[in-house]
């Protein structure tokens, strides 16, 4: 999935406030989409016996769901969520285009701000902007189901420098199982970019298998923020 084509979304809300999604409905989130991907992957509230959790299919597809919320990750650093796949993928190279699918990520959109920005970035956006209508992020962090048991900790995306990979599951020995899950963002782009993230950032969600034209189902049961701890 060509992570650099994350732009140009729509409309969002700016929230000072801790972000919590629990799925009783897809209200809070808005359709990304990606240029020249024509098959989408598919999101619907499915209820179970502990209560509602959210169901994304892919088959050869890739789109997602961003949140409608910002968030000021200073302010709400950690951010923890329960997850479970179905399956994984038979092509693991995740360092590769071909390779570049994942039946879950979480990941964080960080904001572009010209203020911080070098001239060259700044023209490159102002570019982007006029032609799409809006900035297209700035960075992101991807949070990964990866198939590949090997994945390395933290790698570029195959298609662009401005996003990093970090598994947090890796292969099938936790498949068809809940998985709990607790980052610190601020923390984790310092390690992956060696310089401090913009403040402002939107949670996402995809599962996508257009790369390796593979198919795979799995659940988000909730995702939360939590504030930094005061000292």
């Amino acid at each position: 999935m060509a992570i650099a084509l994350l732009a140009f979304l729509p409309g969002i809300l700016f929230a000072d406030e801790p972000f919590s999604a629990s799925f009783e409905s897809l209200d809070a989130w808005e359709p990304l989409t990606f240029p020249r991907i024509e098959a989408h992957s598919t999101y619907r509230i499915e209820e179970t016996d502990a209560g509602s959790v959210l169901r994304a299919e892919s088959e050869a597809s890739a789109s997602g769901l961003v949140s409608k919320q910002t968030i000021n990750i200073y302010e709400h650093p950690r951010l923890s969520w329960r997850w479970r796949v179905e399956n994984i993928y038979s092509n693991t190279n995740v360092q590769t285009k071909d390779g570049d699918d994942y039946p879950i990520r979480i990941y964080v959109l960080f904001d572009f701000d010209p203020e911080k920005a070098s001239f060259r970035q700044r023209v490159q956006y102002r570019a982007a902007r006029l032609l799409y209508g809006d900035y297209p992020p700035h960075s992101t962090l991807n949070y990964v189901w990866a198939s590949a048991e090997d994945a390395p900790d933290t790698y570029p995306n195959p298609y662009t420098d401005r996003a990093r990979m970090i598994p947090l599951q890796r292969g099938a020995e936790h498949v068809g199982e809940w998985r709990e899950e607790s980052v610190h963002i601020v923390e984790d782009y310092r390690r992956a970019f060696g310089e401090d993230p913009p403040a402002i950032a939107r949670i996402a969600i995809m599962n996508d298998s257009d790369d390796t034209d593979e198919a795979a189902v799995s659940y988000v049961d909730w995702i939360k923020t939590e504030e930094r701890r005061k000292p």
